[in-house]
Order: C-alpha cells, then structure tokens, then sequence
C-alpha cells in the first residue's frame, strides 16, 4: 500500500549536473495573469523548461503565451485549436516534457513557484517518486497563509476522503494543483480527463503503482470566482464519479 509521508520543509538539496524540471503549464483565459506567473517560474533559480499549453483561450492569453516564446528560449508554447479541458492541456504536456522531473502550475497565482524546491526535495534525496504540495498541512514557513474559502474547503476534503478510502492513500489534498514526480511515472499513466477530474484520476493511477508518494506543504492564495476561479460544485460532483471510475475501472 502507498502511503505518503508528511515531509518537514527540507534543507536545500543539490541538484545533479543534468537536472531539469519540466513546468507544465494549462492556460485557459489567463491573460490577467500570465506575465506575473510565467515570471515568478522563470525567477526560481532551477534549471527548468517551461511547458505552456493554450487550451483554446478566447481573450488575449495565446498571443500573450507567443510573445513569452519568442523572449525567453526556456519557454515552449503549445497550443489547441478549441477548448478541450484541464486534462487534455495537461496530457498535451506531459507528452511534450523532456525533464527529469515534471511539476503542475496552475496559469493563475493561487500557487507560488518558491515552494519548488520543496516538491523537489524527497525526490532529489531518492525518498519519493511523487510528491504532493498540500495546501492543509501545518506550514512552519507560513503560519499566516491564507485559507481557501470554506465551501472550497470542505469540498475539497470530502474529495480527499472518498480518493483515499478507495485508493488507500492518506492525503490531505488530493485535489491540489502542485503534483510534483519523476518523469518515467509518465510511463505508466494515460490521462484520460478533460477537465478537473484530472485530479482523482491522477492520484488513482499513481496509487496503483509501485511508487513512494510524499506530501509536503505549500503556500496558498486561493482567488475568487470574480478573479477568474473556475472550478464549480459541478466539478465536484463529476470528481466522486471519476475516484470510482479511475479506481476500480480495468
């Protein structure tokens, strides 16, 4: 059974000679934020790609994510022709990562980048394969963060309930967007989802397989409907149905 570990936030852990971290990307209607998030990545003093998936926006984010490629040569654009869904945009970059370890960055700053070389650590140290950024543990390094709005809240840890009662995990967030792990778990997963059922379909995969998982906590600025937040009770509804379908499908 995988049962992540509550890691303490880490020393700083070297990183090997040929280390690069793959930044996967979804956007969809983020031009408010882009510029802001896509610097905040590049900021991080790690080796890195950054891996930007246009999922058919209708604001200016595509000719935003263009003019962010042809300034920086780290930043790779993809792009698809129509709106497909979180999961697809996330497939398309996972297809297209060359790293030695993949990262998930939401394209709004509900996330700080500074919290990658937390994810990295129990990798780096050869302690996990998958490392998970909760939002709900205690974090030493912030003990002010801001919490996400209670219906999110509580939303989010029925979902994690359900997710960890069929797969046998001990998260305490599964739907957190900061999934961090080796490349070559890739290997073993097709992601299927469209859209926020990524999530549970995700995490349900890599419990099936023979992987350390780790959590460790993150920073979190969660933003309102009216900033731009998209993810609905319908969301949480479809997520129920994906945990059963992903576990126990053949």
């Amino acid at each position: 059974m995988n049962v992540p570990v509550p890691a303490p936030a880490p020393a700083p852990v070297p990183l090997p000679a040929d280390f690069l971290l793959s930044v996967v990307m979804p956007v969809y209607n983020e031009q408010n934020t882009l510029r802001a998030i896509v610097a905040a990545v590049r900021a991080v003093p790690i080796p890195k790609e950054i891996v930007l998936v246009d999922d058919g926006s209708r604001d200016q984010s595509r000719s935003i994510l263009r003019e962010l490629a042809a300034a920086h040569p780290e930043v790779r654009v993809f792009e698809h022709a129509e709106n497909r869904g979180k999961g697809a945009a996330l497939r398309t970059g996972f297809e297209q990562a060359r790293g030695t370890v993949v990262v998930v960055q939401d394209a709004d700053l509900e996330y700080d980048p500074n919290d990658y070389p937390v994810l990295l650590a129990p990798i780096l140290r050869g302690e996990a394969d998958v490392v998970y950024g909760s939002r709900y543990l205690v974090d030493a390094r912030d003990p002010e963060r801001e919490r996400d709005h209670f219906y999110h809240y509580f939303g989010n840890r029925v979902l994690t309930f359900v997710s960890n009662l069929c797969t046998g995990l001990n998260l305490t967030d599964m739907e957190t967007c900061y999934k961090c792990f080796r490349r070559e778990v890739l290997q073993d997963i097709r992601i299927q989802s469209r859209r926020f059922t990524v999530e549970p379909e995700f995490t349900a995969k890599v419990a099936a397989l023979p992987v350390r998982i780790f959590e460790v906590p993150i920073r979190y600025r969660g933003r309102k409907y009216s900033e731009g937040k998209k993810i609905t009770w319908r969301d949480g509804v479809a997520a129920i149905w994906a945990i059963f379908k992903y576990r126990f499908a053949r």
